[in-house]
């Protein structure tokens, strides 16, 4: 559905538009007057964009126009259609798109100057690939401990060690739980854990972004391996392979494991838990660091009106007034770092964005892709009994080799 907004009377001059946007429009008309931008979005995110939109045309004259799409449509038809033209100017996407953007080459940089400090770094180091900014990023999600405070109270575990103590205490079938994907493996779910022996999947530069150079190898990733070994079907028992997303929330919520590792998603499914949330507990001696998806704004390469669009990004949507429309509109966790505080005076998405202040974007590069088959399989092979190491290399060198193709 393609829905338009002209809202305002006409202005007599644009705001200032910040420089440093790479595309070339000399001939492009920067006071607004008669120039429109066609922004993408889905259902839960067009009414905020509405407000903004409407601001942004009484102030320069332009027009925007809103088109409504399904968000699992979004990616594709942006990489299929910005070469033809048809494109939009902006589209709301997940970071995770972006190596797949940049490789199309449907995405240009952005400047966001001062306002990139009231962002989240996290947030920020995901838009980026090979030290660019991408898009104006806006909301966080991340996986955090989740635990039954009738049980073993709110207190955050020391450790994974910790932890186990304090389940074991409280006298339930299981000390923790956490879901594995079945037998399929989750090393998503299970990743904060694997970043506290210090084996993160990709290395990143000292600009946040990610390389093609595998990082879970060498004695860290074979430390990570033991421990999944030692805590399987052949030590402990405590991660099993039997225990897949349903059958995780239902053992967290009927008080058999008093403690879960899971996203803000799953709190609807724990009605019967007085529930805590805390950053996952160490298990190899580093901080774990989970993986945050970040949403934002993305500026089409082929953007007729690149100048205006970025006007819009860097003044009307990173502002505080509008981060905190996109977030009542469709609660996320704030990428604005003063909305996010105020929000966390839930401690529910305090506890969440604590996590996420831990933890790293989900690799966006192409080859990541190539990572989740290999990667979950050797966990679930290695919670099952498989010997670790040896496991665990394999997947290492027939993930290189895919990597060099």
């Amino acid at each position: 559905m393609r829905k338009h907004l002209r809202i305002g009377a006409l202005a007599a001059a644009s705001a200032v538009i910040l420089a440093g946007c790479s595309t070339d429009d000399s001939s492009e008309n920067t006071n607004g007057n008669g120039a429109e931008i066609v922004i993408w979005t889905d259902a839960e995110r067009e009414p905020a964009l509405a407000a903004a939109a409407a601001d942004f045309e009484e102030e320069t004259g332009a027009t925007v126009t809103l088109v409504q799409k399904n968000f699992e449509d979004l990616r594709n038809d942006f990489i299929a259609q910005v070469p033809t033209g048809e494109g939009p100017d902006i589209t709301v996407g997940a970071h995770d798109w972006l190596g797949a953007l940049v490789t199309a080459g449907v995405v240009n940089t952005i400047d966001l100057g001062d306002a990139a400090q009231e962002f989240e770094q996290v947030a920020l180091d995901a838009m980026t690939y090979d030290g660019q900014l991408y898009a104006l990023p806006y909301s966080l999600e991340t996986i955090a401990l989740i635990q039954n405070v009738d049980l073993v109270g709110d207190e955050a575990p020391s450790s994974w060690d910790d932890m186990i103590q304090r389940g074991l205490a409280a006298g339930t079938e299981r000390p923790f739980v956490i879901n594995t994907g079945g037998e399929t493996g989750d090393g998503y779910t299970m990743y904060g854990f694997q970043t506290s022996f210090g084996a993160p999947v990709f290395v990143q530069d000292d600009s946040g972004s990610y390389t093609t150079e595998v990082g879970m190898g060498g004695p860290e990733g074979e430390a990570f391996a033991q421990w999944l070994h030692a805590n399987g079907a052949a030590g402990t028992g405590y991660l099993s392979t039997t225990v897949d997303y349903d059958i995780n929330n239902e053992l967290f919520n009927s008080g058999k494991a008093p403690y879960t590792v899971q996203g803000p998603w799953a709190i609807s499914a724990f009605p019967d838990v007085n529930v805590a949330v805390n950053p996952i507990p160490s298990a190899g001696g580093e901080v774990a660091k989970p993986f945050v998806g970040v949403q934002g704004f993305y500026l089409s390469s082929q953007s007729d009106n690149s100048l205006l669009a970025t006007d819009f990004l860097v003044n009307h949507l990173a502002t505080e007034d509008a981060q905190r429309a996109l977030y009542e509109a469709d609660p996320r966790i704030p990428a604005f770092s003063t909305l996010a505080e105020e929000v966390a005076s839930d401690p529910i998405i305090a506890g969440f964005l604590a996590s996420s202040q831990d933890g790293v974007p989900m690799p966006s590069i192409p080859e990541m892709g190539l990572v989740w088959d290999l990667w979950n399989a050797a966990e679930a092979q290695i919670i099952n009994g498989a010997e670790p190491v040896s496991t665990w290399n394999q997947m290492i060198t027939d993930l290189q080799a895919s990597i060099a193709g």
